[in-house]
């Protein structure tokens, strides 16, 4: 009997593949979930970048979230991903990304890699990501995860955020996807020259998203909304 449901089983699995994921079983259902958070989160909130558009259809939202969320993960909110951490709402996702009006050629500093979700978004725009994860378990699994679906134009790194990455700065733009009390100013070193940053910055409930701008080595700040982010946190666990 065993014999016969380990034959049945190899059959299935010749049929569907290897595995019968959520995200396998019905590709095309995601898909239509992936376009309608276009049309009614995204470019009805006026996101209009041709370029941002294009990523956030390409990228598949529901990869980066566990399997339980697996079917939530088009909707207008962000999702736990473990570790205290979240994936952010996807219209988050493509109004920072849109403000930093990214070009194919420059090179982009994420800080917060989290899931892995934005990263890939920048990665589907320019040459040169790298991004930046302090708990280190996060940091793994979305190596994995963007190695996994090709993404060989990011760099991961498990460190902390604050500190950025100077060894490959400066960087032509910054997103920062964790919440400081200030501007941490290794960050605004390695910003390049008419480069631009968009970092939420506040307490835990009174966070404000702004986009930074330098010009002749000076910073200029313009807010953008309110927003919610995790805190930005240090290598001894406290937060910035």
């Amino acid at each position: 009997m065993r014999r016969i449901y380990f034959l049945l089983y190899m059959i299935v699995a010749s049929a569907f593949g290897t595995s019968c994921k959520a995200e396998d079983a019905d590709p095309s259902r995601f898909v239509k979930q992936r376009e309608a958070m276009i049309r009614t989160q995204i470019e009805s909130r006026g996101i209009n970048d041709p370029a941002t558009l294009q990523a956030m259809r390409k990228v598949e939202r529901h990869r980066f979230v566990p399997s339980k969320y697996q079917n939530q993960a088009y909707e207008d909110r962000p999702l736990p991903i473990g570790e205290d951490q979240t994936i952010s709402q996807p219209y988050i996702v493509a109004l920072m990304t849109q403000v930093l009006d990214l070009k194919e050629n420059e090179k982009v500093l994420e800080i917060g890699t989290g899931s892995g979700y934005q990263a890939a978004v920048l990665a589907e725009i320019c040459n040169y990501v790298y991004t930046i994860e302090i708990v280190e378990t996060l940091g793994q699994r979305a190596q994995k995860l963007l190695a996994d679906l090709e993404y060989t134009n990011i760099n991961v790194k498990i460190g902390d955020g604050y500190k950025g990455w100077e060894e490959h700065s400066p960087f032509d733009a910054i997103i920062v996807t964790c919440a400081p009390t200030h501007i941490p100013e290794p960050l605004k070193k390695q910003l390049a020259e008419g480069g631009k940053m968009v970092i939420p910055v506040g307490k835990t409930f009174a966070q404000e998203l702004v986009l930074l701008t330098k010009q002749n080595g000076e910073i200029i700040r313009k807010a953008i909304i309110p927003v919610r982010f995790v805190p930005m946190l240090g290598e001894n666990g406290k937060k910035y």
